[in-house]
């Protein structure tokens, strides 16, 4: 037995050009687990994706996935993972039963066996009814279940999932994040890149933030939340006092709220202020409140104050032929692990 994490990479480097599209980057995924990998459009993401699944070299670092060295034991990577990126890669021309059939025999299963997996993958799934229609007539969210379960034809123990529900439905994105509930719970390790925050809210165990080609904080979802402290929220019955209650929530916290229609949001540090307080002190200066609460702030809160950059809903850019877009927010930041 070993506790050596099923996904390691320490100190990634790549470069394409004059962009620095990897700068050191470190990640650690325990087993039979979900990570989710955040980052604002050409943070390194898809990047290191790439890396991890062999299909790119790193300039720099080493990677151990399953236990094998990507670059020095890539065939014995390439058996034990499957791979999913943000667009479907099926054939459109294929029924749904024939791609996977098509997939099976691409990976030197017997013709038997091709066929009883593809038929197995196609009914737990749910798409057997819809397995001998032709790919093109699918919805997106079905190519893209089709799509995913390929990648699930010879078991792997880790499954890459690049943006997988770029684009869908919130019924198809529900049907994905079932899909990928139901592989960790038969024990795949599951590696998910995705700015939907959302998706790694729901799905995610631990996630880890990238920006400028580093993970500059990881941690649950929850933990990463709370090291952000919770936020008041002021409720105004009169847009027109919005000014002066912020002046009084910024005297009383230290830090600046944010106005959102009738709605001013503060962050507080642990024990800077109580809310009978703030109840009292704005009743006193005249400032009339629908209601007045403390929250725990949203994994977009958390994204934008380590990152400094809002999370957009697109497709990640920072590919093997393009190399890393526009950065924003934390350059130069050191990693910060909330425990």
């Amino acid at each position: 037995m070993t506790d050596e994490p099923i996904v390691l990479a320490e100190g990634l480097r790549k470069r394409f050009g004059d962009t620095q599209a990897l700068d050191g980057l470190d990640l650690a995924v325990p087993a039979g687990t979900v990570c989710g990998v955040l980052g604002p459009n050409g943070a390194g993401k898809t990047t290191a994706v790439r890396i991890l699944a062999t299909l790119s070299d790193a300039d720099a670092g080493h990677a151990r996935v399953a236990g094998h060295d990507v670059a020095r034991e890539p065939d014995r990577v390439r058996a034990r993972i499957g791979l999913a990126g943000q667009y479907a890669a099926v054939d459109e021309k294929l029924t749904g039963r024939g791609n996977l059939r098509m997939f099976g025999r691409l990976y030197h299963l017997p013709r038997r066996e091709a066929r009883r997996r593809a038929d197995e993958l196609l009914e737990r799934f749910g798409l057997a009814d819809a397995a001998d229609r032709q790919v093109a007539g699918y919805s997106g969210g079905m190519r893209r279940r089709l799509d995913l379960i390929t990648s699930l034809i010879l078991r792997p123990q880790v499954l890459f999932l690049d943006e997988p529900t770029t684009g869908l439905d919130p019924r198809s994105r529900g049907e994905i994040w079932d899909a990928v509930r139901g592989l960790v719970a038969d024990g795949t390790t599951v590696l998910l890149t995705t700015q939907y925050l959302d998706e790694a809210d729901r799905l995610a165990d631990d996630i880890a933030v990238v920006d400028h080609g580093r993970v500059i904080a990881t941690g649950t979802p929850d933990r990463l939340k709370a090291s952000i402290g919770d936020r008041l929220d002021v409720v105004l019955d009169d847009p027109a006092m919005a000014g002066r209650a912020a002046g009084l929530l910024r005297t009383l916290t230290g830090s600046h709220p944010a106005l959102e229609g009738e709605r001013l949001s503060v962050p507080l540090t642990t024990g800077s202020v109580r809310l009978a307080d703030v109840v009292r002190e704005l009743d006193r200066a005249g400032v009339t409140v629908g209601d007045v609460g403390l929250r725990r702030p949203t994994l977009d809160e958390v994204f934008l104050r380590l990152t400094g950059d809002a999370p957009r809903d697109n497709a990640d850019h920072d590919n093997a032929d393009h190399g890393p877009g526009d950065h924003g927010g934390a350059a130069g930041r050191r990693k910060e692990t909330v425990r």
